[in-house]
C-alpha cells in the first residue's frame, strides 16, 4: 500500500514539473524586435547545447557607450541564418522567457525566433555615416621629354 502511494506521489510530482516546463517554454513574458549587427555567435554547453550570441546596437548622439543585446537561439535553422548574416546589419525578433530554472535552456532570457537582413538605415537628426573612400585611379605620368 505504501509503495503504491509513493509511486502515485512521484507520478503527480513528475506531471507537475513537466506541466511547469511546458507552460514556461511555450509562454512568453514579452516579445519584440531589435536591430543592429551580430557581433558573435557560439554553440555552447556541456550537455545542453544552445547558440549564444550578441547583437551590437548602434549608438545615438549623446549615448556614452554601445548597447549590447545578449541572446540565445534554440533553433538550428535560425542559428544558420544568423551565421550567414554575421557582421551585417540585421533585425531580429525575440521572445523573452521568464522562469526557466537552469542554464540548460540558454544563458539569457531572450530567445531569437527570426532574423532578417536590414538594408534600411534610419538615422536620427545630426547623425552621419561617412561613405568608404573610393580608390583613386593612378595613371603613370608620361616620361619626361629629352632635354634639348
Amino acid at each position: 500500500m505504501m509503495l503504491k502511494r509513493l509511486a502515485i506521489t512521484f507520478f503527480v510530482l513528475a506531471l507537475l514539473i513537466a506541466g511547469y516546463f511546458a507552460v514556461v517554454l511555450n509562454w512568453s513574458y514579452s516579445t519584440g524586435e531589435r536591430a543592429g549587427v551580430i557581433q558573435k555567435l557560439s554553440d555552447k554547453g556541456w550537455v545542453c547545447k544552445t547558440w549564444e550570441g550578441e547583437l551590437v546596437q548602434a549608438p545615438f548622439p549623446g549615448s556614452p557607450t554601445v548597447e549590447k543585446f545578449p541572446f540565445t537561439v534554440r533553433d538550428a535553422t535560425v542559428a544558420a541564418e544568423i551565421t550567414k548574416l554575421m557582421g551585417r546589419r540585421v533585425a531580429v525578433s525575440y521572445e523573452e522567457k521568464v522562469g526557466l530554472p537552469t542554464s540548460c535552456f540558454g544563458e539569457t532570457r531572450h530567445y531569437i525566433t527570426k532574423v532578417i537582413a536590414s538594408t534600411d538605415i534610419t538615422l536620427p537628426p545630426g547623425m552621419v555615416i561617412q561613405a568608404a573612400p573610393t580608390e583613386a585611379i593612378i595613371q603613370p605620368s608620361p616620361p619626361p621629354s629629352p632635354a634639348k
